[in-house]
């Protein structure tokens, strides 16, 4: 049997570059630099970069320069939002980069899985990263072991990072230093002092959105009004949107407090953030620093907010008298009316919605806007001829609404038992996983243990809005103590305001008997 002949066939193309074997061709090197903050000494850290980068490559003779990406004041914990690495990689993915050049692992990315997905992804493609401070090239053979050690160091490294900027600004926050974002916070920008300090033009600003929505007005009404008048958003945009005005209607700073933390991050690496529903402590920093809004005109809108909530699709923002007049008879709201509506006998008036609907019709009669005027003015006249006997009722009430211990005591219990069980179902996952078991077993127990959790967190949610109401209607109380304590005189005039502030609702029944509920409780029959 004659010997096998066998040919060499040389390879003709690098494993390693995908490049011909035997070509001359200069490899196309591109570098990567990025800065993680926009301050001074990081932006001469950057230009440093740039300037070392262009001529570290177009020195080399066997490289070719391909261009230098770059991402300013940009966090390295994950990709999303880098827009010159991104493009960088895209570049490279469509072989125009053959080559990457960058100073660490940390530069490239501090999250394993990010700096590991894209190295493999350019890998396959035959395109090679170079980390100059560790020495490494990815297609190297061990390259990818280093690269795997060096990110877990640099992802620990963000870790360690977030948490020591946590901690500052907690302490921060336990010391009652308040901070705004006054780019985008009307009103306010930074004292001398550090501490918010009024603008009065944009203070005016937010007057008018108080008084607006006092008056009945909607955020969304409220923003098209300013819109129409060219007044810049907080951001500094042409047209505002009805959840800014809601925002600024219910933040608390602008009655001179700081609710602190309302907001915190889950995940150091996504930078996800959600609101803070009891998971971390808050701190409530009372006169932290000057008031735009009074606190007794704060509250009001803010129970006026939660009454309008109530309403829902019922509230009416075209008058005061809007969802506020009852039907005695059925229960629904009055509606307003237009009467001659093209002649000169026009006339507004206001009766039941349902008044005509099905088999037996309200007998209720209807109301002019001016009569309703009229009865406000003496039930008010009435009202204050008792004024100080109704202030010290409203104080005791005010009293008992604060005092929320009970409330409190059942809360506190409800957050022990959810830890004991959120720890119980936590030693079963661990015990399940290093432990074999009966499996339809461990979903039985494991499934009441969830339902257990969710029957506390039921509670606490109940809890929690027991406690709100308590404190809405001390609220409401105050604002109507307010309004009481103001008038010294009986009235002579209607005032929009006192209406919006002290009634709760009017009753109109089928004898003409008209009833004045107001928010303490108090009713007055005209």
């Amino acid at each position: 049997m004659s010997k096998r002949a066998v040919k060499i066939i040389p390879s003709t193309i690098n494993i390693a570059t995908h490049l011909p074997a035997v070509s001359t061709r200069k490899r196309r090197v591109a570098a990567y630099a990025r800065v993680s903050t926009d301050s001074e000494e990081q932006l001469t850290s950057y230009e440093a970069q740039v300037d070392y980068y262009m001529h570290y490559i177009k020195e080399n003779p066997a490289w070719e320069y391909a261009g230098l990406y770059t991402d300013e004041g940009i966090s390295a914990t994950n990709t999303k939002h880098r827009d010159g690495f991104n493009q960088m990689i895209a570049d490279a993915l469509d072989g125009k980069i053959d080559l990457i050049v960058t100073k660490s692992v940390s530069r490239f990315a501090r999250n394993t899985v990010d700096s590991l997905t894209t190295v493999r992804k350019l890998k396959e493609k035959g395109i090679e990263v170079f980390f100059q401070k560790e020495n490494i090239y990815t297609l190297d053979s061990k390259g990818e072991l280093l690269i795997t050690i060096m990110s877990s160091l640099a992802q620990e490294e963000s870790r360690s990072i977030s948490e020591n900027v946590t901690w500052g600004q907690r302490k921060r926050f336990a010391d009652g230093k308040v901070s705004l974002p006054y780019k985008h916070f009307l009103g306010y920008k930074r004292g001398e002092d550090g501490l918010p300090e009024i603008v009065p033009e944009e203070a005016e600003v937010v007057r008018l959105i108080y008084r607006s929505f006092m008056n009945g007005m909607t955020p969304y009404r409220i923003a098209k009004m300013l819109t129409e008048k060219g007044i810049p958003t907080p951001g500094g945009r042409i047209k505002w949107q009805s959840t800014t005005i809601a925002s600024i209607l219910t933040n608390e700073k602008y009655k001179g407090s700081a609710l602190l933390q309302k907001q915190f991050t889950v995940d150091f690496l996504t930078k996800k953030r959600k609101i803070n529903e009891g998971e971390i402590p808050q701190y409530y920093v009372e006169h932290s620093h000057d008031a735009i809004i009074s606190p007794d005109e704060f509250e009001l809108v803010q129970a006026e907010f939660l009454r309008r909530k109530s309403l829902g699709k019922k509230y009416n923002s075209k008058s005061i008298f809007a969802a506020r007049i009852v039907c005695g008879d059925c229960g629904n709201y009055y509606g307003s009316k237009v009467w001659h509506s093209t002649s000169k006998y026009r006339r507004v008036i206001w009766q039941c919605n349902h008044k005509f609907d099905g088999e037996c019709r309200c007998s209720t009669p209807h109301l002019y806007e001016d009569a309703v005027k009229e009865k406000f003015l003496s039930a008010c006249n009435k009202l204050y001829k008792n004024r100080d006997e109704i202030l010290e009722n409203c104080r005791m009430m005010q009293d008992i609404l604060t005092d929320c211990s009970e409330i409190d005591e059942k809360q506190q219990a409800v957050w022990q038992e959810m830890e004991i069980v959120a720890e119980l179902t936590r030693k079963y996952i661990m015990e399940n996983s290093v432990t074999a078991q009966n499996q339809d077993e461990y979903n039985e127990h494991y499934n009441a243990l969830v339902e257990r959790y969710n029957r506390e967190k039921a509670k606490s949610l109940s809890l929690q809005k027991q406690k709100e109401e308590r404190l809405a209607k001390r609220d409401l109380i105050g604002g109507f103590m307010l309004e009481l304590s103001r008038r010294k005189e009986l009235l002579t005039e209607f005032d929009d305001n006192l209406w919006v502030s002290i009634v709760d609702n009017v009753t109109v029944f089928h004898d003409g008997r008209v009833v004045f509920t107001f928010k303490d409780g108090t009713k007055i029959k005209i």
